[in-house]
């Protein structure tokens, strides 16, 4: 197998050729079809997220094809198509895992930080957190629903029934989300980098009622705010253009600083909340309901073997919606 490698975080990926992985009890071996690159692979890569394993390959958005089977797994699997996400175990037996909050697990496994991902030829994932998928699914369009999908559509969970909802950093998650949240008949604000036109108008493309930068105050209230965008200076923000009773939701795993701000910004009974990863349920939830809902990913494919440039291009905004990795 081929894989792209970190060896230390703050350092370029290095191409390996490894002997394949062999399935152990629960798992599964996975041909690797498409792999979306996700702003937490760079939180990894760029050493904002402590303590991975080392080396590590990462990529924990992909689509792929189960090639061998580890003793235990339902033999159904095997030749399927399967999606592999974020969560790549939970233990269990933990407080959280018997609250149904697996998500919330005190010794989890994340795929790409804490075991090997996606970006790579194969890779070994647990049978009972992969998603079967249809056959007939294309695997570029789908790999960015394993991340930027799920975590977008927990984050829109926790946001309520707010009609009136910011997007801030208009990204992969957004991209897709601003798309359910038009089917479900929400009026959609979103926010980009300051002069970000290209986003703006990818925006409108798909329904937003409101593009503008980041910098800019909305033409009306919103009730609910989703920040997808990792900086902390934006918090405060989206405090602001929120009603009272509204509730802003922090979507991704890493945010620089939160700076002070006045206690103004936060009485009313406004809410301020984090998402952490996703749970099962929340997988087989927006799965079901994406193809429902119309959902259609933009994406930028590159070869496995270019998986840094993707990286630098999504560093940088060089596209729109999700860069996806194809061995």
């Amino acid at each position: 197998m081929k894989a792209m490698v970190l060896q230390r975080p703050g350092t370029a990926l290095v191409m390996e050729t490894r002997p394949d992985p062999e399935p152990g009890p629960g798992q599964i071996l996975v041909r690797v079809l498409a792999c979306a690159v996700c702003r937490t692979d760079l939180h990894v890569v760029d050493g904002d997220l402590p303590d991975p394993k080392l080396p590590v390959v990462p990529g924990h958005e992909v689509v792929g094809v189960v090639e061998a089977l580890g003793a235990g797994v339902d033999p159904s699997l095997a030749g399927r198509r399967v999606g592999v996400p974020w969560l790549g175990h939970a233990c269990g037996t933990c407080r959280y895992c018997g609250m149904r909050a697996e998500n919330l697990c005190d010794f989890p496994e994340f795929t790409g930080y804490t075991r090997d991902g996606g970006f790579a030829t194969h890779m070994l994932a647990d049978a009972g957190f992969a998603f079967p998928l249809a056959d007939d699914l294309d695997p570029v369009a789908t790999a960015p629903l394993m991340c930027a999908g799920l975590i977008g559509w927990r984050s829109l969970k926790m946001a309520g029934e707010a009609d009136r909802i910011g997007l801030y950093g208009f990204g992969a998650a957004a991209h897709i989300i601003a798309q359910v949240c038009r089917w479900q008949g929400r009026e959609v604000f979103a926010f980009t980098s300051p002069g970000d036109s290209a986003a703006q108008a990818h925006a409108r493309a798909l329904g937003a009622a409101w593009a503008g930068g980041s910098d800019q105050t909305p033409p009306a209230e919103l009730d609910a705010a989703i920040l997808f965008a990792p900086v902390g200076h934006l918090v405060p923000k989206a405090l602001a253009a929120v009603r009272k009773g509204g509730i802003v939701v922090c979507g991704g795993i890493h945010m620089s600083d939160i700076p002070s701000f006045p206690y103004s910004l936060l009485w009313g009974e406004r809410r301020l909340v984090s998402v952490a990863n996703l749970t099962r349920a929340d997988g087989h939830e927006f799965l079901e309901l994406a193809p429902r809902a119309g959902v259609k990913t933009s994406t930028t494919i590159y070869p496995l073997a270019d998986a840094n440039r993707a990286l630098d291009d999504l560093r940088h905004g060089r596209f729109q919606g999700a860069a996806v990795l194809v061995p």
